[in-house]
């Protein structure tokens, strides 16, 4: 698996697997990207986690609200995604707040 960080606001358009641009009818199925329940806050603004599965070399995300003239990021394409050590590592020098919403998922 690899993993990045995505802006609350941020969703993913379009994705590159090693033969080039994600295709559904070649695949036969949506490449396989999850938001994870984890996020970091930093300066006020949520970054939450998304797991991919391995084949996605590139992803390219936009925000989900038009982008107007006075904003000057209209998408990002992220080259370098992240793996599970490189995830613990930035969670670990990150200031987090854990919040679980059901303990016995935990603890199980």
């Amino acid at each position: 698996m690899k993993y990045f960080f995505l802006s609350e606001g941020w969703t993913v358009a379009r994705v590159w697997a090693s033969d080039g641009l994600w295709q559904i009818t070649a695949w036969r199925r949506q490449p396989d990207i999850q938001r994870m329940n984890i996020c970091l806050v930093e300066q006020n603004e949520l970054l939450w986690l998304y797991r991919v599965e391995e084949a996605i070399l590139t992803v390219e995300v936009k925000p989900t609200t038009p982008v107007t003239a006075s904003q000057n990021i209209g998408q990002v394409v992220l080259k370098r995604l992240m793996s599970a050590e490189q995830v613990i590592e930035r969670l670990g020098i990150a200031q987090t707040k854990c919040q679980l919403q059901n303990i016995q998922l935990v603890v199980q």
